[in-house]
């Protein structure tokens, strides 16, 4: 039988399948994190960008590398360190994450419209705690 911790990671993982089936650019779900980082950040280093991600600076800097080539994201000296640079977003990138984040907020919200109010509100609680989840350390 399987244990709370196994159904709830189970669950987590079927819904996080489902909503990147949504997906409909050529951006992996790791280049697509790695825009929403730096969205969430502003211009940022690739050591900051990858503390938030909670992978290697290496691993950051491949994709990176990738969001560069495709224009997604922006260079740019860092204005203070000249062994740094701060990477941006550029409009292609601000446009695809956009785009991306529209298609499955509409599938969520559709799926999200066949459960009652009850169990909407339970998941707007339950949202609340599988952040804190997430981000804690503990």
């Amino acid at each position: 039988m399987p244990t709370d911790s196994q159904r709830l990671a189970q669950a987590v993982a079927r819904l996080n399948r489902r909503l990147r089936q949504e997906r409909q650019s050529d951006l992996t779900a790791t280049q697509l994190s790695v825009l929403g980082s730096v969205r969430v950040l502003g211009p940022a280093t690739p050591s900051q960008i990858a503390a938030r991600e909670r992978v290697s600076q290496p691993s950051v800097t491949r994709t990176i590398k990738c969001l560069l080539d495709d224009a997604y994201i922006t260079k740019t000296p860092h204005p203070d360190d000249g062994r740094q640079v701060l990477v941006a977003m550029s409009d292609l990138g601000e446009k695809v994450l956009e785009e991306e984040r529209q298609r499955r907020d509409l599938w969520l919200d559709r799926r999200l419209s066949t459960l009652s109010p009850q169990e909407r509100a339970l998941l707007r609680d339950a949202t609340a705690l599988l952040v804190r989840l997430a981000e804690d350390d503990a």
